[in-house]
């Protein structure tokens, strides 16, 4: 029989694709629960498996949920009119709904078949980490919860790993290092519900996401198997200055967790989680925040996913999206379709430009409560560094080579002022089992900022959200002229209000903020918290 060391270097040499059947990869999975079990624990697996579906199933049967109560929701929602009319009906609520129950379940709120909160886990990693619990009540004052150390008090020594693996700090600059982020995350990151779509990360992704200003390569933190050099599981921390209502820190944006299929019965994430926190506390730093699709303790925020359907018969053709009821496909696509040019006298943003879209950026979001703060580096770094080069149209249509962000300014042509900018960053998806097309196109809405936001009375007669939707909407032509499949945006900053009326439809995916080392009180994301309205409660955007 070959030993514990050989059967994992064949397994890694051998497995040059994913198998789908697997469970993907989290950005912030709880411990263990990203593992594939082994044979023996596969049965135990089913069974736990078994009674989670019928739960599942019954809370989610029509006769849970009154029809009053749908009916009421129904009317409350459409007079706040932040869903279109067309997107909203007796189902789409009823099934919103359910997803509330599922979420209360996850979060400790309800319980699968009366379970509480102490019978469905004491998520055991999570626990031990400085981040509040479920079924905390809110801080009486923002802040730390355990203070910071000097150095020489911080674990000097690497987080033990199993048998037959080694750590290992990756190199971005180096095109081999980076092809080898490149290929485990491609074909191991997270996937949608379905396995049909998985996040593609360019070389020139990376360069621009995990170097920027003052980052750190000791938080691109490796596990490769001793025996070949594979590198197998990833996490990487870039350093981020942070506002939190009125404390300003500095954290860590931790992201891209990614654990190799065939090795989740490794139980690395937590270990991974471990280390890079260490080197993240070697330099002195003890906040961090990151995302992800799973509930762990404990959420200080949710926001939903919404996506504008730019290119529908392709869109249609890969299963992203679908015909409702009562449309065609050619309505569709007359539907969604965006002007040739944009309303304002938009133009790509250049180095002149960096001085007054800092300034701007930084007086835009005060109206958030949890945001960034950019030096004229950081500023410069993201909205410009990811521009690729060359000329527009050097890298196919609308993009430059290598491009992965789009940053455009609106400046006055009398005053030559900078009066507003957008910005998106573009992240394909390997469209997974598609003979026909390999990639979908996806952009995401970055960061925007705008005068108009500091004009008397701009949020309350509506003069805010009309500048918004002409800007967005000028970014939707942008996306379209690079030949973009699909624009997404989630439910923060000022997006809630223009969404639906820029034909944004409602996603099934929910992301979740979470801070590490840090208490504040619930921040708005998808729902109103206290007197901010939905989506102002969230100013990052996390790649």
């Amino acid at each position: 029989m070959a030993s514990n060391s050989s059967s994992i270097a064949e397994i890694i040499d051998t497995t040059q694709q994913p198998d789908t059947d697997s469970e993907s990869g989290s950005e912030v999975p709880e411990e263990g629960s990203a593992a594939t079990p082994s044979t023996s624990q596969n049965k135990r697996k089913k069974k736990k498996k078994s009674k989670a579906a019928k739960a599942l199933a019954a809370l989610r049967g029509q006769s849970e949920i009154p029809k009053q109560l749908v009916d009421e929701v129904l009317d409350k929602v459409k007079a706040e009119g932040s869903i279109s009319h067309d997107q909203l009906d007796h189902e789409t609520v009823r099934q919103a709904l359910e997803q509330m129950k599922i979420m209360d379940v996850a979060k400790g709120k309800a319980g699968f078949g009366g379970l509480n909160k102490k019978d469905m886990g004491q998520h055991k990693f999570w626990a031990t980490q400085p981040v509040p619990q479920l079924g905390e009540g809110p801080p009486l004052d923002d802040g730390y919860i355990e203070p910071s150390v000097p150095r020489d008090q911080v674990r000097q020594e690497p987080y033990p790993l199993p048998k037959d693996f080694e750590w290992s700090t990756l190199d971005i600059d180096d095109p081999n290092q980076n092809k080898e982020v490149y290929d485990l995350l491609s074909l191991h990151y997270v996937e949608d519900d379905d396995a049909s779509f998985r996040f593609q990360y360019s070389a020139e992704f990376l360069q621009w996401a995990l170097k920027p200003p003052g980052y750190f390569k000791e938080w691109h933190v490796g596990v490769r198997v001793s025996s070949n050099k594979k590198l197998v599981a990833f996490i990487s921390g870039v350093p981020i200055t942070l506002r939190v209502r009125n404390k300003v820190f500095t954290a860590a944006e931790v992201n891209y967790l990614c654990i190799h299929k065939k090795l989740r019965s490794k139980r690395l994430a937590p270990v991974l989680i471990k280390e890079v926190t260490r080197q993240v506390h070697l330099q002195g730093v003890f906040q961090a925040i990151y995302t992800g699709g799973v509930v762990i303790p404990t959420p200080v925020s949710t926001c939903r996913y919404f996506h504008r359907p730019l290119n529908v018969p392709k869109l249609l053709e890969v299963g992203f999206t679908f015909v409702p009821r009562n449309s065609t496909a050619a309505r569709m696509i007359r539907m969604n379709k965006v002007a040739d040019a944009p309303a304002l006298n938009v133009r790509p943003i250049e180095e002149r430009d960096i001085v007054a879209v800092a300034d701007l950026f930084a007086r835009y979001m005060r109206r958030f409560e949890m945001v960034p703060v950019m030096s004229i580096e950081d500023v410069r770094h993201q909205f410009l560094s990811g521009q690729g080069t060359g000329k527009i149209g050097d890298g196919g249509q609308g993009r430059r080579v290598g491009q992965v962000t789009w940053t455009y300014v609106v400046e006055d042509p009398q005053t030559h002022r900078i009066t507003d900018f957008f910005s998106i960053y573009y992240l394909p998806s390997t469209i997974i089992n598609n003979t026909k097309y390999g990639t979908l196109e996806a952009g995401y809405l970055y960061y925007y900022a705008t005068e108009t936001a500091f004009e008397a009375n701009a949020d309350e007669n509506g003069l805010l959200t009309s500048r918004l939707r002409t800007l967005i909407g000028d970014a939707l032509i942008v996306a379209n002229q690079a030949k973009l499949d699909v624009f997404n945006a989630l439910t923060l900053m000022d997006n809630v209000p223009i969404l639906a009326d820029l034909k944004f439809g409602v996603g099934d995916g929910f992301l979740n903020f979470y801070l590490y080392n840090w208490r504040t009180a619930k921040l708005s994301g998808l729902t109103q918290e206290g007197e901010t309205p939905p989506g102002r409660g969230i100013g990052v955007v996390m790649l």
